[in-house]
């Protein structure tokens, strides 16, 4: 990744909500990077942050084997904020105290403000109540020398504390999270007032960066740009074709798995609106014939990856090689791929090459948007002028249809598919809804129901309609359709989409860590 000259540092003890410590931090216009914390010592070496948050963890700190910061970060002279588990293992490091299960608080709790501090300046005064979001069985009990207690609830004695000469500050709540109003700002004041870092991180300032980056890993070599159909590898094109221009060539892979039209809007924006150099290949019968009698969604994202960088190796060989591919992986796989509990991670990013290409492959990755949230490429792709409806568009997974087809696909199943999924985005859009929701897209259900259409029975699919908010694509929730809406779209799918008999819509949510539905 590319050091910045203002950022900071977060350190990941496996908290479900770190990603948002990063949002906030951004959103206040400083750069952030989370590494777990086994990676901190080396972290600290590369980025040379100008601040340290320590995040949460689903760990207790009163555990011999509890994960711990590395002693450095207390020895850098930097400013440091330890967040639930951080505060606590903070405390410990430095010679406090830590209790377990004496009084646990989760959900909605208020603490007050017993000091004045500049963690709290412009938000909350001395003497003040305030609503924060608790999540810890473990409490401080003995602060370390040098810290003082600036907020209290009910369940923690030290909420906040603060060792002002060290800039060490302490916070048992989360401020990360929308639960807490005021969070956001709290950890605007720890990094413009506390560590006096400029607000100057803008997507302008990235996009130079990026460009500069480019043009130095690359050289005089050559670059092939795997396009999925998507947002993330289309801006990653624009950006590198904007770095290097020849050099680069897109190579866009028609496995068939794609939505209605979209191969021909994907070689219209590239081959007319950018003339951007595309080699367009159609290989959906290649796809099809490997996916054949496939159910389990694992494999099936495992064969359509290994089939894309065959496809690309081969396509690299007919334009007389290449040095690089790039891709547009984004910051989300990058944490998710390098979760310290390991879990489920590898998983669910099998789909992404975020640890490097087989060996066998002799080109390196270039992969320009690795810093980047979601909303953070959309932001990049105005800026680099792609089109609103395309910068705008809802996210689609690099497998495609391939997964929003449980069990063995079929081309009949493919394309029953494409037509629902067409009618429902129509829907969307018709009612104005389309810029609210973060993702929607059908499933075409592995069962068959029977159901009366006119004066005949059918023996047709179930149809499952999906649809969440976000802002980072990390975690979800389900859009709160109306009836009237949902009668409307599962109307007209009947009618227009031979095949389907019914209609269902999806209401879970997505957890962060999570893949989407399938």
């Amino acid at each position: 990744m590319t050091t910045h000259p203002d950022s900071v540092l977060i350190v990941d003890f496996g908290s479900q909500v770190t990603q948002l410590i990063a949002r906030r931090v951004r959103e206040a216009g400083v750069y952030s990077e989370i590494v777990p914390f086994q990676s901190a010592d080396e972290a600290l070496t590369r980025l040379k942050p100008k601040a340290i948050i320590l995040s949460g963890s689903p760990a207790s700190s009163i555990d011999a084997d509890s994960p711990r910061a590395p002693a450095a970060i207390f020895e850098a002279g930097l400013p440091v904020l330890g967040i639930c588990y951080g505060q606590q293992t903070m405390c410990a490091q430095l010679g406090g105290r830590i209790e377990g299960g004496l009084h646990r608080e989760f959900g909605r709790a208020f603490v007050e403000v017993k000091k004045p501090s500049p963690l709290f300046d412009g938000i909350w005064a001395e003497g003040t109540r305030h609503q924060v979001w608790m999540s810890h069985g473990d409490r401080v009990t003995a602060l370390p020398d040098g810290f003082d207690i600036v907020a209290v609830s009910p369940g923690a004695p030290f909420a906040a504390i603060a060792d002002e000469r060290r800039r060490f500050y302490g916070v048992q709540f989360h401020p990360e999270v929308a639960h807490t109003p005021d969070g956001g700002r709290l950890l605007s004041n720890f990094v413009h007032r506390i560590a006096k870092l400029p607000g100057d991180w803008t997507m302008a300032a990235f996009r130079e960066q990026a460009i500069e980056d480019i043009r130095k890993k690359v050289g005089s070599g050559r670059v092939i740009c795997g396009l999925s159909g998507g947002v993330d590898s289309a801006v990653a094109a624009v950006l590198i074709h904007e770095a290097i221009g020849e050099q680069l060539t897109c190579i866009f892979v028609d496995h068939g798995l794609l939505r209605l039209n979209e191969a021909e809007e994907v070689v219209s924006l590239f081959r007319e609106h950018y003339n951007i150099p595309l080699v367009h290949v159609q290989a959906e019968d290649t796809f099809l014939e490997a996916l054949a009698g496939v159910s389990d969604p694992e494999v099936k994202r495992k064969t359509i990856g290994r089939l894309f960088i065959e496809t690309f190796e081969a396509e690299a060989k007919k334009l007389g090689g290449a040095d690089f591919l790039a891709q547009g992986t984004l910051y989300p796989d990058v944490i998710e791929s390098v979760s310290f509990t390991g879990g489920p991670s590898v998983t669910i990013k099998s789909h992404h090459n975020v640890g490097g290409l087989p060996e066998r492959m002799n080109m390196q990755l270039v992969e320009p948007l690795r810093e980047l949230f979601k909303d953070e490429v959309r932001v990049l792709g105005r800026e680099l002028g792609l089109p609103e409806s395309f910068v705008g568009r809802h996210p689609f997974p690099g497998p495609g249809l391939a997964i929003r087809v449980p069990g063995a696909i079929t081309r009949d199943k493919l394309e029953i598919l494409r037509q629902a999924d067409a009618v429902y985005l129509d829907e969307i859009r018709k009612a104005g809804l389309y810029d609210a929701i973060w993702q929607a897209f059908a499933v075409l259900l592995p069962v068959q129901t029977v159901g009366v259409m006119g004066d005949g029975r059918t023996y047709d699919y179930a149809c499952a309609l999906r649809a969440v908010t976000s802002v980072d694509g990390m975690t979800a929730d389900f859009y709160p359709f109306d009836m009237e809406f949902l009668g409307a779209a599962a109307t007209r799918i009947i009618n227009e989409v031979r095949g389907i008999n019914r209609v269902v819509y999806d209401v879970t949510s997505k957890p962060p860590g999570t893949i989407e539905w399938e």
